[in-house]
């Protein structure tokens, strides 16, 4: 396949605008990097984008000379940005592909090889798909029209039917001699923009060509586009057709098209004005109105009016009777709408809460001063919504917090904290008038969510297993699950923790709601950086490690294609192999009740089952090395600079049966935190040859730790409760990675081997420590 070479001009130049898109920035871009067809060069301009993709773009730039980053030092629109793009660009074609959307598979082959047929057109027209957040894919209109052009050559007097395209700049191909230095295109300033450099351009240029290879991945966003967000920058539309048809007023030879484009603008004001996401109801009187008179300045002699609605549509534009359009079209739509927000009001408020106490509560005032906590379902105090109770109450005395707990779980309730059982008469009332409402997952959904409330969704875990939307692929992951549920439930975030850019990213794109990250660090990893060597010894007391004994702390995660606890290792043998110096302590998910032979191998004194153990950072503390699977402690693990042994000997069903976003066993720095095993043997070598704090696995937790603990230095829950109850912007700024201290290791380390004696038994202790 052709390659770019970095000193000669490529075939073709993808210019790629980025803004805010940091959830999908990387998928656009590997999606343009993985293409068979090489001969390209990527010219991605930052339009001083206020999250990552600036660092996104300089890291792909870092690992691939063709991507070449432009940085705006100011927010200029996309426009602009495309424009700079185009005037970097150094290749025969340009292609503008927005930051969010990705090319089809062999899309620049086919456009290098259609390019090729039609003896290099000034124009390429492209097909495209669009593809949805639950997976759903549609067809573009113009694929049979994109067919039936074959090779053929042509103008847009000659094929006027190619003006109806979708009118969008990356749905086609430009080359950059007619685009840049022949005539100098630039797009205008404001939304709308791509309308009339489409339509510009195509009655400009003299040769047009066309594929019906699907060539872009249109992706509909279901929050975050621009499009899609009401406001009075909709009034844009106006001044962009004015300037169309201003530009067919300068060259009468295009008369032939102007009854076209002006049924193309009249219905594209119709469209964009029945839109709520885009015309609130207050303008829409005053955009009709604008729309009738742009009709009327425009409108052609002998003009016919489309058939059916449309026509009607257009007459009653024509005329400037809003009140006749109003009638027409939103009659039914508006009765469709009321029947449908009563039955999801209903639904929202569900069997148990729709009753009267609780609709009696949503009416009150909503208090200020009371905030909600609950974590894992009602299991407790714990996790990163305890980190930021106890924060808050430090610095946000006047709050008070109400945490929601299982009937069976009140015993574990601290002393001096209030609570509520869940479902009780006070439970509706809190939920109805808190201010605040901090969860580490989601609110049931009968719960309402008032405009006034503030939802701060900590998470619980940095995220290796595909989670949100990605789940909809994995059958063992997604079973009954309702995924548009999911998103009505997250729908309710207003602010988002994460503890690393890696999750920020990833909660962006999987939970495509309106929230805004809190790039904090997890609270409940505060602990590890404030700790002290005297609380380590006391935690180790408590759980009955003895002085000078390594604890490892065994944590394997959850199987979705499993029922119930399943062992991954004969812990017995395991124990006895590694021998007297070693103590386990295990720690299964909490998804599953008490295991019997857990408690059997814990009466022989073999092992520690600390499964029920109320705090698990306690559990990390007291830990010399931990050994899991995939469960997310070895991000929060990582905080401490302690062994990390990834035991994985079903990786091949769990990945494709859960997905994963990266491989812990490739053995690559910020993907691997460690030694690795795949079965027993290799788990039991890890330990008995000292790999499992060797050189190479202090290297690779290094790296791990570099990726992973970005935002986690022990402010992480002041950070949180200054962004959530005081407003301010999250301080103190957070400490560079060396600069931080994690609370010391409990006994010091050897790498020295396990050996075995020459009778077969197990040395009991370390050779050469």
């Amino acid at each position: 396949m052709p390659v770019a070479d970095g000193n000669a001009s490529p075939r073709i130049s993808v210019v790629v605008p980025v803004y805010k898109v940091q959830g999908y920035l990387r998928a656009c871009l590997d999606s343009i990097l993985s293409q068979s067809y090489g001969d390209f060069e990527v010219v991605a301009v930052d339009d001083f984008s206020p999250d990552a993709c600036g660092r996104i773009l300089d890291e792909y730039a870092a690992a691939d000379s063709r991507v070449i980053p432009v940085h705006f030092t100011e927010n200029k629109g996309i426009g602009k940005a495309r424009d700079a793009g185009a005037l970097r660009a150094r290749g025969t074609y340009i292609l503008f592909l927005d930051s969010d959307d990705t090319l089809a598979e062999g899309a620049l082959q086919a456009i290098a090889d259609r390019l090729g047929e039609t003896g290099d057109p000034d124009i390429l027209l492209l097909n495209h798909v669009r593809t949805f957040w639950n997976d759903r894919v549609q067809e573009s209109a113009a694929g049979e029209m994109l067919a039936a052009a074959g090779t053929d050559v042509f103008t847009a007097l000659e094929r006027p039917d190619y003006l109806t395209m979708f009118a969008v700049v990356w749905n086609r191909v430009y080359r950059r001699e007619f685009y840049v230095d022949d005539h100098r295109f630039t797009f205008t300033d404001g939304i709308y923009e791509d309308a009339l450099m489409v339509y510009k351009t195509m009655l400009t240029a003299e040769r047009i060509a066309a594929t019906d290879h699907i060539c872009v991945e249109y992706r509909q966003r279901r929050q975050g586009n621009s499009m899609r967000t009401p406001g009075r920058k909709h009034f844009g539309i106006f001044q962009q057709y004015t300037r169309l048809f201003e530009f067919l007023d300068e060259r009468p030879h295009l008369e032939p098209v102007r009854a076209l484009l002006f049924e193309r603008m009249a219905s594209h004001f119709l469209f964009t004005l029945a839109r709520e996401d885009r015309i609130v109801p207050k303008d829409r009187a005053e955009f009709f109105k604008l729309s009738a008179a742009q009709y009327k300045r425009y409108k052609p002699r002998g003009f016919v009016l489309p058939e059916g609605n449309q026509g009607t549509r257009f007459q009653i534009l024509e005329r400037g009777s809003y009140t006749a359009y109003s009638a027409m079209t939103f009659a039914t739509h508006t009765r469709r709408q009321v029947v449908q927000r009563a039955t999801k009001a209903k639904t929202k408020l569900g069997k148990t809460a729709y009753n009267r106490l609780y609709r009696l509560h949503l009416r009150r005032p909503v208090d200020e001063k009371l905030a909600v906590y609950a974590a894992y379902w009602n299991r407790g105090v714990a996790c990163n919504p305890a980190a930021v109770y106890h924060k808050a109450k430090e610095l946000a005395p006047d709050v008070h917090g109400v945490w929601i707990v299982r009937r069976t779980e009140v015993d574990s309730v601290p002393e001096g904290v209030d609570y509520v059982v869940a479902n009780s008469p006070r439970y509706w009332e809190v939920m109805a008038r808190a201010k605040y409402l901090v969860n580490n997952v989601n609110f049931p959904n009968d719960i309402v969510k008032r405009p006034e409330q503030v939802f701060l969704q900590t998470h619980h875990g940095t995220p290796l297993k595909q989670m949100g939307i990605d789940q909809q692929k994995f059958p063992a992951a997604a079973k009954g699950m309702s995924f548009g549920k999911m998103l009505e439930r997250a729908d309710k975030w207003d602010l988002s923790v994460t503890s690393n850019q890696h999750s920020t990213e990833i909660w962006e794109r999987v939970y495509p709601c309106a929230f805004e990250a809190v790039e904090c660090g997890y609270p409940r990893n505060d602990v590890y950086f404030r700790s002290t060597a005297e609380d380590v010894a006391r935690i180790r007391g408590e759980l009955g490690i003895e002085e000078g004994k390594t604890a490892l702390l065994y944590c394997p995660t959850v199987r979705d294609y499993q029922k119930g606890y399943v062992p991954r290792i004969d812990l017995e043998r395991f124990c006895r192999e590694l021998g007297p110096n070693y103590v386990v302590l295990v720690r299964t998910h909490y998804f599953y009740g008490a295991d019997p032979n857990l408690a059997a191998l814990q009466e022989r004194g073999l092992i520690k089952d600390v499964s029920r153990y109320p705090v698990v950072e306690d559990l990390c503390l007291a830990a010399d090395a931990l050994i899991t699977d995939y469960s997310s402690i070895m991000f929060d693990y990582a905080c401490l600079d302690r062994p990390i042994v990834s035991y994985a000997d079903d990786w091949e069903v769990y990945s494709r049966a859960r997905g994963v976003y990266f491989d812990i066993l490739s053995g690559k720095p910020g993907e691997t935190p460690g030694a690795t095993a795949t079965s027993e043997d290799e788990l039991i070598e890890v330990f008995r040859s000292g790999d499992w704090n060797s050189t190479r696995a202090t290297a690779l937790r290094a790296a791990f730790r570099e990726r992973f603990v970005q935002y986690d230095d022990g402010h992480a829950a002041e950070r949180a409760v200054r962004r959530l109850f005081l407003g301010e912007r999250p301080s103190p700024e957070v400490l560079p990675l060396d600069e931080r201290t994690p609370a010391p290791a409990p006994t010091p380390f050897s790498t020295a081997r396990i050996v075995r004696q020459r009778t077969g038994e197990n040395e009991t202790g370390l050779v050469g420590a």
